[in-house]
């Protein structure tokens, strides 16, 4: 008894080069800037989280993120990783403005937690799947040369669905929506098309695009994020016009936001990435997302596969997911196998024992 009780926490920087520049509405980047937070109890059990850098969230840099988790280490030694949930919610009221630390902080516990209980992660999670296919993001650009080769190279990958990045330019939009689309027309493959904000679009310019991808009969699954996060009145007004569906990202970090999107009509699905809700908050999203009959998206920051495979692991094992973008790893260089985790282009597997 006791013996889930934490010891230690620290933390390490993780920077590593992009090998490609992953550009936004919000900004761009060349290389990637997380925390990896890592708990050991006393019988030995250890788990790692990840903390991200986003240009989402400008105030947790690198910097701000290892003062909070400095100052709340004293705090935390001593008290049970089982408690894991109860920590997030503390976490979350005292920092408000934290969400990746917090959600880092509480991978890590829990996956110490599970690691001391010898339970499997994706089991855990429901181990309803082995196997999830993600789509890939094409960032902002006007690089043609970049472009053939990214979506070339991602199309003999076996890559089928491609995220667009876009900018509410809609000269720049339109431009790079058909040329993602003219070179997978040329593949001769099916394939499907994601469209991303990132809050950069109005209720009449996203309207307008959705109306172009539409007269061009592009394979447009979604709009991710178009208006900016907190215009409600906005939303809903989209979300009763928009030929599209709506998936919201940034609007929703927690239960409540999930909540009032539901009681306001605000769109018509969500993307839901433990890197910015933790795993308690993520399964009540989810559940709530589900009983109100809204599309499920599984999402990521730029992170390494510390954070991710929480992602990819939760994507399995609840397969309630409509879709996956679980990509942050193809942005990096990478092996193709982490643990049990097989990387094989679009896919990830679980290697059965045996």
């Amino acid at each position: 008894m006791g013996n889930d009780r934490i010891k230690s926490i620290y933390m390490r920087d993780v920077v590593r080069p992009l090998v490609a520049t992953f550009a936004t509405s919000l900004g761009r980047k060349t290389r990637m800037h997380s925390i990896i937070v890592r708990v050991r109890l006393k019988d030995g059990s250890e788990g790692a989280g990840e903390c991200p850098t986003s240009f989402v969230m400008p105030n947790e840099n690198a910097q701000a993120i290892r003062a909070v988790i400095d100052s709340e280490r004293p705090g935390l030694i001593g008290r049970s990783a089982l408690e894991y949930a109860l920590i997030a919610t503390q976490l979350r009221q005292k920092y408000p403005l934290f969400p990746m630390t917090v959600s880092g902080i509480e991978t890590a516990l829990w996956r110490a937690w599970l690691m001391a209980c010898g339970k499997d992660e994706r089991m855990w999670f429901g181990g309803s799947s082995d196997v999830i296919e993600t789509d890939i993001t094409v960032p902002v650009t006007r690089d043609e040369a970049f472009i053939s080769r990214w979506v070339g190279r991602a199309a003999l990958n076996g890559f089928r669905i491609y995220k667009i990045k876009v900018n509410g330019d809609k000269e720049n939009d339109t431009w790079l929506i058909d040329r993602v689309a003219e070179i997978l027309q040329h593949t001769g493959n099916e394939f499907a098309l994601r469209i991303d904000g990132n809050q950069a679009f109005s209720v009449q310019s996203c309207l307008a695009l959705c109306d172009y991808v539409n007269r061009k009969q592009y394979p447009v699954e979604l709009f991710e994020q178009p208006l900016k996060k907190d215009d409600h009145h906005g939303l809903k007004e989209l979300a009763g016009l928009s030929p599209v569906p709506i998936i919201l990202d940034e609007t929703v970090l927690s239960r409540h936001d999930m909540e009032t999107v539901i009681n306001e009509g605000l769109g018509h699905g969500v993307n839901i990435k433990i890197a910015k809700s933790g795993i308690t908050e993520s399964l009540a999203i989810i559940d709530l997302a589900k009983r109100n009959h809204l599309k499920l998206m599984a999402g990521c920051m730029i992170e390494t596969m510390t954070g991710l495979s929480a992602g990819i692991n939760m994507a399995m094992g609840t397969a309630a997911f409509d879709h996956s973008d679980l990509d942050s790893i193809h942005y990096l260089h990478h092996k193709d196998r982490y643990g049990h985790i097989n990387i094989d282009g679009a896919h990830y597997r679980i290697e059965r024992k045996g």
